[in-house]
């Protein structure tokens, strides 16, 4: 596995955000990133229509955490944080 500085982390992640954020935007949503925590586990917050809709679980895991795992492999889990 690639060992990245805190940094670089961030910025992988961030780019994955990125490489999502236009599919959620064109349905009225967005995503924010709010922490990583011990270099693993990514804490983000679903808006707009994100928040209240039926298969935002789903877009978490299968877009979002997907997304996130192609640019920064060893993040093993995406929380949503209301």
């Amino acid at each position: 596995m690639v060992t990245m500085t805190s940094d670089e982390l961030k910025s992988n992640v961030e780019k994955a955000l990125a490489e999502i954020r236009p599919f959620l935007q064109s349905d009225g949503g967005d995503i924010t990133l709010l922490s990583i925590d011990n270099e693993n586990s990514v804490k983000v917050r679903l808006e707009g229509n994100c928040v209240d809709c039926s298969v935002n679980q789903m877009t978490l895991k299968s877009g979002v955490e997907m997304t996130i795992k192609k640019y920064a492999p060893q993040i093993e889990e995406v929380v949503n944080v209301v």
